[in-house]
């Protein structure tokens, strides 16, 4: 086995949601949510950062071509969520509290299948530059 080597990519996109359990009352929601539980939503402007890892191919000299990886994050991930209100345009958050937690899994979920199998991937997600979350936990 050779030499693991991450590259990453960073993009950005903005997204309105609101945090929100439907199973809860409007006071519960109010007391975990605060004010993320705005009932007219407020938005983030999101900075995800992709990171792949693995061998170098000889070949190329790449792990992976890094304007391969833009372009899948931006006709994936990008159009699908970028100036969107994640909880009424994004079909997995319809169902689906839009945490920054939940945020990164989709992404997460979007992207593994298309990226080659012997490459591991992890998304990190900035909701604020001092609130982020990484997925999966390596």
């Amino acid at each position: 086995m050779g030499e693991l080597v991450s590259v990453y990519r960073e993009e950005h996109f903005n997204a309105a949601h609101r945090l929100h359990n439907p199973a809860w009352d409007a006071e519960k929601n109010e007391r975990v949510f605060g004010k993320c539980n705005l009932p007219n939503y407020h938005g983030h402007n999101y900075v995800l950062v992709v990171k792949v890892t693995g061998e170098i191919n000889p070949e190329t000299g790449y792990v992976m071509d890094m304007k391969v990886l833009s372009d899948l994050i931006s006709d994936h991930v990008l159009q699908r969520f970028d100036h969107k209100n994640l909880n009424q345009d994004v079909a997995e958050f319809r169902s689906l509290n839009p945490t920054a937690e939940n945020i990164a899994i989709v992404i997460f979920r979007i992207l593994r299948p298309l990226i080659s199998e012997h490459l591991s991937l992890q998304i990190r997600l900035y909701e604020t530059p001092r609130n982020f979350v990484e997925f999966p936990v390596v």
